[in-house]
């Protein structure tokens, strides 16, 4: 009988069994970008000491699922995601996901996941609870929300701009009610909480404005795993039609939102590169408007720039992109949010 083991990915020997296991089922990435986020591997081994299957996780989301079913029908993977989710529930954590090849989705919901977006290359399910019905309840409403226009603006807001003000302002006076939604993953000179604070600051203003978090169901480009795909060349491809596939059959018709709000995107070509899939995907169900970028004495306002002038402690500079509440947050905690960048935080990106 097979037997589940931990694995210790930083002893060599074991982690070269490890690739060489998932390379021969076709999983070919391990880098640091996927492998360090790992918090816990398992092993499967059989009789003979073979090792036949393993899985890991990283916070919530299961990762690097494999094994060799030979005549086992199944029972080789069940043991594997479900000894992980035992794992995961020690932990406290009851509600988990998967990113996972489109042909392996059926396997995962007959482990009593529920798919939340599939596309050609790939699938997103979760498990356990709070799950996505319940994220959509627990938004706020408004009295005949299905008889009024609604868009909605997905904004990291690193930190807020007067970019974003501009676009959300926008939104605002050609819509009955905007949902701006903000990143939840925390890989970002500003964590959520005080992100979340700068948006409802900077938006106060617009009374047909909510401003809510995007939970486990608005997936950023930094944290969607990147493992299964053939290359990283792929990933916002991939990453977009799966944000868009949520986003358009979980997320808008709950809500009855019909537009969604991007910023025009003049320097990135990745963000230039999501925006055009996005539209792509949405359409022409959801309507993607593309606000030009709002422009400074003759320079583009973006947040990236802003977390640059941080890294200089130019206040002044930082002043003329940035509503007053992001300033004088700047302003108090302009040490803090310098010694994340000594320490390694990536100010790069959007």
């Amino acid at each position: 009988m097979d037997k589940v083991v931990d694995l210790f990915l930083s002893d060599a020997a074991t982690r070269q069994k490890w690739e060489n296991l998932l390379s021969s089922l076709d999983l070919h990435n391990f880098s640091a970008r996927e492998v360090d986020q790992i918090d816990h591997t398992i092993g499967l081994v059989d009789e003979d000491g073979k090792l036949v299957g393993t899985g890991s996780v990283a916070g919530n989301v299961l990762k690097y699922v494999g094994v060799i079913n030979e005549d086992t029908q199944g029972a080789r993977f069940n043991k594997v995601v479900t000894n992980l989710l035992q794992y995961l529930a020690e932990q406290k954590i009851y509600h988990s996901f998967v990113f996972t090849k489109a042909k392996y989705a059926s396997s995962f919901e007959h482990l009593h996941f529920n798919l939340l977006a599939k596309t050609d290359e790939a699938a997103f399910l979760e498990n356990g609870m709070p799950d996505v019905n319940d994220f959509l309840s627990d938004l706020p409403k408004v009295e005949d929300q299905a008889d009024k226009k609604i868009a909605a603006i997905v904004m990291n807001a690193n930190p807020f701009t007067l970019g974003h003000q501009h676009l959300v302002k926008m939104a605002s006076e050609e819509n009955d009610l905007v949902y701006v939604f903000v990143v939840a993953n925390d890989v970002s000179l500003f964590n959520f909480n005080e992100r979340m604070k700068l948006v409802q600051e900077g938006t106060k203003q617009f009374a047909n404005v909510k401003v809510v978090s995007g939970g486990d169901y608005m997936v950023s480009p930094a944290t969607f795993p990147a493992y299964f795909l053939k290359s990283p060349d792929e990933l916002i491809d991939v990453q977009t039609s799966v944000d868009a596939a949520v986003f358009k059959n979980k997320i808008a018709p709950a809500l009855n939102i019909a537009r969604r709000y991007i910023g025009q995107e003049p320097i990135s070509r990745t963000t230039h590169f999501y925006n055009v899939s996005l539209a792509h995907e949405l359409g022409p169900d959801i309507e993607v408007i593309t606000v030009k970028r709002l422009e400074k004495s003759g320079q583009i306002v973006t947040a990236t720039q802003v977390r640059q002038w941080i890294k200089d402690g130019d206040l002044a500079k930082i002043n003329k992109f940035v509503p007053e509440s992001t300033y004088e947050f700047i302003k108090q905690n302009m040490s803090e949010l310098q010694s994340r960048i000594e320490k390694g935080m990536n100010i790069d990106g959007n």
